[in-house]
């Protein structure tokens, strides 16, 4: 079978057919679009998967110009050797992550289409409070949840916070760099995985060489990444992160599991010292009655989240691997800002944004959230979110 890298070559900017398909994903207000070969072009809507209108089928020759219109000027390498390939790319307006992947000796390219522009926390569903982890001088501050759940997007309206309030250096690594942030107060430098550094902990560790303020590091899944960006917290910056987690306490648990048996108890130690703040988020379909549709009448969806801030009570937790108490903690940190997923579950369906099954299925301890939704009922004032500050900057 012909290896479909073959025919990727230098064609310049995007054709038609690719421009129309991003056209109809951004008209259609579709979060992403698949495209495969002998396949009707796929839109996500509202969490499913539905043909793009008026689109034919593609065969494999429309896959390997589009790759190329995709990957022109990039290092073809990955795909040829690991068999896929990250990117973005601006079109019609808007910017696409994508991912040109093989599947049986064809193509298929899956892309994401980014927010338009920086949107608040509230525009995202996320608590206001979170503004307050912008203010921070140094440590590290992780934001948790599956793919698709918008971690990256709440990462963008925190650092587009930062770059508009103080007048730092900030550098973000990325694979590949999502959202564009021009420099407002501060001076912005974005580095992409592949095109400007070999991997993530290589640049990382040059940029505490850079004299950065506020460094963001797209995802830390491996050992050498995790050590050196509680390294860079340590040292007086902040640190801005990913992790894919369930729940707060689980980004503790995994960041640990990654170190050798015998080094988890002082890695728990520096972590007590220098993490901040997790933030755990996931999407759930707005199945309630005061939910409003989304695109072509399905229901749109919803932004769950939990918030674990680092106190004093928390970091001993931490640092003595007693997580399941953690939860507590967080139970009775409202006034900082914390919360837990059944918290904001209760809040959500007495708000009518989700129904009585969407919250129990996704609820860690049903009476929890029982005793949750009665206490919003019985006082609605604590269904207002807090709009707690967080440590100024020296």
């Amino acid at each position: 079978m012909e290896n479909p890298t073959l025919a990727v070559g230098g064609r310049p900017g995007l054709g038609a057919r690719l421009r129309a398909l991003l056209r109809g994903c951004i008209q259609t207000q579709a979060s992403d679009l698949h495209i495969c070969s002998d396949q009707y072009p796929l839109l996500r809507l509202s969490g499913q998967l539905v043909p793009m209108p008026g689109e034919d089928r593609l065969n494999a020759d429309d896959l390997r110009t589009i790759t190329a219109e995709l990957l022109q000027g990039g290092d073809h390498k990955p795909l040829v050797q690991a068999g896929s390939y990250d990117g973005a790319v601006t079109a019609e307006g808007a910017r696409f992550r994508y991912n040109v992947f093989r599947r049986g000796g064809e193509l298929c390219i899956a892309l994401r289409r980014l927010e338009e522009r920086f949107r608040s926390l509230a525009e995202l569903g996320m608590p206001e409070s979170l503004y307050g982890l912008c203010d921070l001088p140094d440590g590290l501050v992780v934001v948790a949840g599956p793919t698709g759940a918008g971690k990256s997007t709440t990462l963008a309206a925190l650092i587009d916070r930062v770059n508009r309030t103080y007048p730092y250096h900030i550098i973000t690594i990325e694979d590949p760099v999502e959202y564009i942030h021009s420099p407002a107060k501060c001076l912005v430098n974005q580095r992409q995985v592949g095109a400007d550094c070999d991997s993530f902990n290589e640049a990382l560790i040059a940029s505490l060489r850079q004299d950065p303020d506020v460094i963001l590091v797209g995802e830390i899944r491996e050992l050498n990444t995790i050590r050196t960006a509680i390294t860079a917290a340590e040292t007086g910056h902040l640190v801005f992160t990913t992790v894919h987690a369930g729940d707060c306490v689980g980004v503790i648990e995994r960041m640990v599991s990654v170190f050798p048996a015998g080094e988890q108890d002082g890695v728990r130690r520096q972590m007590a010292l220098v993490l901040r703040a997790v933030v755990a988020q996931q999407l759930l379909q707005a199945d309630g009655p005061q939910a409003l549709s989304g695109p072509h009448g399905r229901k749109r969806r919803v932004v769950l989240s939990e918030v674990m801030m680092v106190n004093h009570a928390v970091a001993n937790l931490i640092s003595s691997a007693k997580s399941s108490q953690i939860y507590s903690a967080m139970e009775v940190g409202g006034a900082q800002g914390m919360q837990t997923f059944e918290q904001d579950l209760a809040r959500l369906l007495v708000d009518g944004m989700i129904s009585e099954t969407t919250a129990f299925t996704y609820a860690r301890n049903p009476t929890v959230l029982r005793d949750r939704i009665q206490r919003f009922k019985s006082n609605p004032a604590l269904l207002r979110r807090p709009q707690t500050p967080g440590g100024a900057r020296t």
